[in-house]
């Protein structure tokens, strides 16, 4: 793959959104408006990556691919070029996506790519992910978020008997964010992929860097981040969302 521009993006916006109904009975998934000025949540998603010098943008549709076409056109009007790759099957999972994105040319050939989930509403430092991972000489980089609050209570049991009881409790664990960075040994193997399969990337894809000994990084991020995924997420990141808690606004 020969190397053309330094940094792009894929963002994967082809879902049907199911679980954001009815929400999605009205809008594409990642066109649902939020925040104080009702901004399509890719919006938030486009110019966080403009913001960080990508240049382009790759969108990854699929159902109601028209809504994202007809707002961002080419994407000069946000300061990228954007290009569409349409998955090419209903049932494509997230790796046949990007997998087909890749073989398509859709995404240009370039040094460091950024994936992004486009449920994703956040202020991640994008210029300082693409430095650590390119510091770690890493193959694949994964946005992680430190400590995971439990939606349910938990218990402590001993024989027949429950000892302790926890109310959603925190795990010191390391939650994916739904966003990575891929050098190009790891974007050919995503290219090798089925285009046509259901395969996903971080159930699937990032295992399987891991097995080949490819080197994985890890971003831990401390910033805002909400994964905009049910209705009761959007509820809660439209109540919390304000435009000065966002640098890139």
């Amino acid at each position: 793959m020969s190397v053309k521009i330094d940094l792009a993006a894929a963002v994967l916006c082809g879902g049907r959104g199911e679980r954001l109904r009815p929400l999605t009975d009205y809008f594409q998934k990642t066109m649902i408006p939020i925040g104080e000025k009702k901004r399509p949540l890719l919006e938030y998603i486009v110019r966080l990556l403009a913001h960080h010098g990508v240049s382009h943008v790759a969108m990854l549709v699929g159902y109601r691919m028209d809504e994202i076409r007809n707002y961002f056109r080419d994407g000069a009007g946000f300061g990228v070029k954007v290009t569409y790759s349409k998955d090419p099957s209903s049932g494509c999972g997230s790796l046949g996506a990007l997998s087909n994105a890749l073989r398509t040319g859709k995404i240009p050939p370039c040094e460091t790519l950024v994936v992004y989930y486009g449920d994703i509403l956040s202020d991640l430092d994008i210029t300082e992910l693409v430095r650590t991972h390119r510091e770690q000489n890493a193959d694949a980089t994964l946005v992680l978020s430190k400590g995971y609050t439990l939606p349910v209570g938990v218990a402590e049991v001993k024989g027949h008997r429950v000892v302790r009881m926890q109310e959603k409790p925190r795990l010191d664990v390391s939650v994916t964010m739904g966003c990575m960075t891929l050098g190009q040994r790891a974007m050919r193997v995503a290219a090798m992929a089925d285009s046509g399969s259901k395969g996903d990337l971080m159930s699937d894809f990032v295992p399987k860097l891991l097995r080949r000994k490819f080197i994985v990084a890890a971003y831990h991020t401390k910033g805002i981040w909400h994964d905009v995924g049910t209705i009761t997420s959007f509820e809660k990141a439209n109540a919390e969302l304000r435009d000065d808690m966002l640098s890139y606004l």
